[in-house]
Parts: C-alpha cells; sequence; structure tokens
C-alpha cells in the first residue's frame, strides 16, 4: 500500500510541476495544430538546419503550429500575413523573451539586451540604443562606412580568396569605431575582436535548444560544477566590455576622439538611467551581433551575385547607366537604384541570416483565428518558412529581384521582409545595418565580375545558422570590370575617414 501511495505522491508532484511551466489560458480556444511525436520529451528537431523540418511542418499543417520541448510548449509562426496580424500587430503582448538559463542567464549573467524580459531594464537600454542609432543619427556614420567599404575593396584586390575575412574585417572596424571610438587596423589581429568571435561561438552553441539540460532543470545552475564553459565565457565577455568602456571612460577628455555609443551612454547617463555594467554589456551586445549579422549579410549579398549571373548583370546596367564606371558610387545614388536595393532584399529573402527567428514569450493571451496562444507561451517567427510563402513571394524558391520592383520600376512598399525581427524587439541598429548592406554591395558590383568559384564546393545555405555555421560556403572569383590601376586610383581618392 504504501508503494502505491508513494508512486500516486510522485505522478502528483509531476503533474504540480508540470503545471506550473504549462501556459495558462482563460480562452476556450485550442492551441494551434502539432506535428505527431512519438518522443516523450517531445518533437525533434536536427542541430543543423532545423529551419527546413519547421519549413515541412508549416506546409503540412499550416500557418502557425505548436511543437513540445520536454513540459514547455512553443508556437511557430510561418506565414506572412500570420506574423503580421500576431507579431506585429499585437506586438505589445510578445515584447518579453521566454527564460533562457544556459545563453541568458549563465553566459549573459543577465545582463544582455537580446534575453532581458520586457520592463524597465529593456526600456532603458532599448532607449538609449534607439537615441543614438535613429535614422537621423546613423547617417552621421556614412562618412565611416563609405571609407571602411572602400577598404573592402582595395583587400579583394589584394587577396581575392579571403572575401569572407574582408567582409568580417569591414564590420569589425566599423562597429568598433561606432561602439567604442577605436580603431581596428584588421579583425584577424586585433585580440579584442578576437576574444567577441570566440564568445559568440560559445552564444550560437549554447542558444540552441536542447544543448544544455539546465535549461529544462533550472536548479543545476547553482551546482558550482555546472556549465563551467558557460561561466567562462561570462567572465571573459564581462572583462572585455569593462576593459572596452573603461577605455572610452578614459578618453572622453580628449577632444581628438570622437563620438561613439559607449561616450554617449557615459555622457547621458542621467537620460539613460543605465548602470556601468549594463552600460558595458549593452555596448559589447551591439558590437558582437552587429559584427556577425552585418558580415553575413555582405556575404550572402555576393554570394547571390556569383550564383545568379543573369540577375548580377542586370543590376551592374543599372550601375553603368545611373554611375558610369568613371567614378565611383556613394550613399548619394541609393534613391536611384532601384534594382541594386530589390537585389539586396531578395538576397536575404533567399537565405534569411536568422532563419530560425528569436523567441519571444506572450505576456497575455493572444488569438488568432480560432487559436488561442496563451499567456506565457514562447512564440517565433520562423524566417525560413515566412520566406518561402508562395502567397506573398510566388515562386519562393526562385531568385526574382524583379517581385520588389512595382510596375513604375520603383521600389515596392506594400512587401517587406522580416530581416530585423518583429515588433517591440525589432533590431535597434537596423538603419546603420541597411547603410552598411548598401554601400559595400553597390562598390563591390560596380567594381567586380562576381562568379562562383566551380572546382570548390558550394554550400549556398552555409551562411545560415547551424552547428557549427559554415562560415565560408563558397569560393568567389573577382574579377575587375575596370581597369585595375584606374579603380585602385578611384579607391584611394574615395572619401577618407581619420
Amino acid at each position: 500500500m504504501q508503494h502505491v501511495l508513494g508512486a500516486v505522491a510522485c505522478l502528483w508532484a509531476v503533474r504540480m510541476i508540470v503545471q506550473a511551466y504549462l501556459p495558462k489560458s482563460e480562452s476556450s480556444l485550442p492551441l494551434p495544430p502539432s506535428p505527431p511525436t512519438w518522443r516523450l520529451w517531445g518533437h525533434f528537431l536536427p542541430l543543423r538546419s532545423p529551419f527546413l523540418t519547421v519549413g515541412g511542418w508549416i506546409d503540412e499543417y499550416g500557418p502557425l503550429v505548436t511543437i513540445r520541448s520536454g513540459a514547455q510548449k512553443i508556437v511557430i509562426i510561418g506565414r506572412h500575413k500570420t506574423a503580421v496580424d500576431i507579431m506585429e500587430k499585437q506586438s505589445g503582448s510578445l515584447v518579453d523573451r521566454p527564460r533562457l538559463i544556459a545563453a541568458g542567464e549563465i553566459l549573459s549573467g543577465g545582463l544582455s539586451i537580446v534575453f532581458t524580459p520586457a520592463g524597465d531594464r529593456l526600456r532603458r537600454m532599448r532607449r538609449a540604443l534607439h537615441r543614438h542609432l535613429q535614422p537621423k543619427a546613423a547617417e552621421e556614420y556614412q562618412p565611416l562606412q563609405m571609407s571602411h567599404a572602400k577598404n573592402t575593396v582595395l583587400s579583394i584586390l589584394e587577396d581575392p580568396y579571403n572575401f569572407h575575412n574582408h567582409a568580417r574585417t569591414y564590420a569589425a572596424t566599423t562597429i568598433t569605431k561606432i561602439a567604442y571610438g577605436k580603431d581596428t587596423p584588421t579583425a584577424a589581429t586585433d585580440n579584442e575582436v578576437k576574444e567577441s568571435r570566440q564568445f559568440l561561438r560559445i552564444f550560437r552553441v549554447a542558444i540552441q535548444p536542447g544543448t544544455y539540460l539546465v535549461d529544462a532543470i533550472p536548479w543545476l545552475k547553482y551546482l558550482p560544477w555546472y556549465g563551467k564553459e558557460l561561466k567562462r565565457g561570462f567572465e571573459m565577455s564581462r572583462q572585455l566590455y569593462t576593459n572596452q568602456l573603461n577605455r572610452v571612460k578614459q578618453q572622453i577628455g580628449n577632444p581628438d576622439i570622437g563620438p561613439s555609443f559607449g561616450r554617449y551612454m557615459l555622457e547621458n547617463r542621467h537620460l539613460c538611467g543605465l548602470t556601468e555594467p549594463e552600460m558595458a554589456f549593452l555596448a559589447g551586445a551591439f558590437f558582437v551581433a552587429g559584427t556577425d549579422t552585418t558580415a553575413l549579410a555582405i556575404c550572402t549579398v555576393s554570394m547571390a551575385a556569383a550564383c545568379f549571373p543573369e540577375e548580377q548583370a542586370k543590376v551592374q546596367a543599372e550601375l553603368d547607366a545611373v554611375i558610369g564606371r568613371h567614378r565611383a558610387p556613394t550613399f548619394v545614388d541609393e534613391r536611384s537604384l532601384p534594382r541594386l536595393q530589390a537585389f539586396i532584399s531578395e538576397a536575404l529573402r533567399w537565405r534569411p541570416l536568422v532563419p530560425n527567428g528569436t523567441p519571444h514569450r506572450t505576456t497575455k493571451d493572444v488569438i488568432w483565428g480560432n487559436y488561442c496562444i496563451p499567456a506565457g507561451t514562447t512564440v517565433t517567427g520562423n524566417h525560413w518558412a515566412i520566406s518561402r510563402d508562395p502567397e506573398v513571394y510566388p515562386e519562393p524558391e526562385a531568385f526574382k529581384p524583379q517581385r520588389w520592383i512595382n510596375d513604375q520600376g520603383c521600389l515596392r512598399d506594400d512587401l517587406e521582409f522580416f530581416v530585423f525581427g518583429f515588433g517591440r524587439r525589432i533590431c535597434p541598429a537596423q538603419h546603420l545595418a541597411k547603410r552598411s548592406v548598401f554601400i559595400n554591395s553597390v562598390l563591390i558590383l560596380w567594381a567586380f565580375q562576381l562568379a562562383i568559384d566551380r572546382t570548390k564546393p558550394l554550400d549556398d545555405m552555409g551562411y545560415m545558422s547551424g552547428m557549427p555555421p559554415n562560415e565560408e560556403p563558397c569560393a568567389i572569383d573577382f574579377k575587375t570590370r575596370i581597369p585595375e590601376v584606374e579603380l585602385r586610383y578611384m579607391m584611394h581618392n574615395y572619401p577618407e575617414v581619420v
């Protein structure tokens, strides 16, 4: 009898624990449909390219599906209109983040804006970023972006086989200057850039669902021996970000040191309302996230040009008509190049930078159609599946920049893709990132004819997140469209920022 009572007590305890983790709703409407699974722990998602599995579920079960990870229910959105209806129009209910213990609490010490839950700290952090990176403020960095983009062209001339490193160098040097006012000669030799990339590798592993058991069993974080690599990663990043901010603090009185995000926060403490650890991690997150995504976007656009030579030729015909080959393009030309902008948009739809999306958490019940997503549910907009929505992007597997241009030859204002996220958690640095991708793309496509090196393997999905991501998925041949001597002369006389 005692054994029976003990078993009943255990089952009751398990039930209480599961119910404590499950989202609760007062609505009688059901959750979105769920693909069948025989696994007790929930649905299986492969570590590499899980978005392909999700895309298959969306095709079969509808625009949004519910999957289970342990006791947790996760709703995944995979169609454009559904993303707009839920992630955009009801964004106030999705501003929160789910609790991610490995990546958010142990590795980031609860200080990363990426994982900060809804509340006062998030508002203070986002206010600081928005004030410094709003469109008008971001324009002030255009000369800096032009200066480093021209260095990308010169680096390709010297060493075309390391194009991926040149894109990373552009992103690292530009964002280091914007974040800290610091000049970085090369991303390959700067120790702080190396440390940031090392942290990013740890972060990519930690954020993958199921990598760390602590995300399912939270009390493991209190064991001294658990997650030592995560704790070392936190100490490394804390020291790095603190040193960077201290350097900015020491240079504030120097009239030769220009503006930076770190300086802005330190000089406007009363407006930002941030502690120094919060400032350090906010500038650090801006640097780490911005460096990675900017470099990947530049590489993706260039890879698309090499993979689709006919579309590349159309862009270059526009460049020749608007700019010619006797001067280099600048930001002034941006509005006159709709075909180039359409090409960039299509490249980032074709191979989205964050295909799995970033998780949000509902703070109240969200109703969509005949379904209810209860408060406390993790919700993700899957960029890969959304980018394959045939109702919005006909022939979604085809590379068709023309889909972004209207009958008058202008960019459409009724078509978008969520490159920078959704709603109130959209990337605050999007205006800066768009300008970086534009100026690098326009200079590279104006200066070079790009082609895939057919003697090397091609992985045209290699820039997208994976385990681990393939950061060099293709080899590109660069052939100058202008005599090399003239090209070097124009680049050396291109706007320079000291």
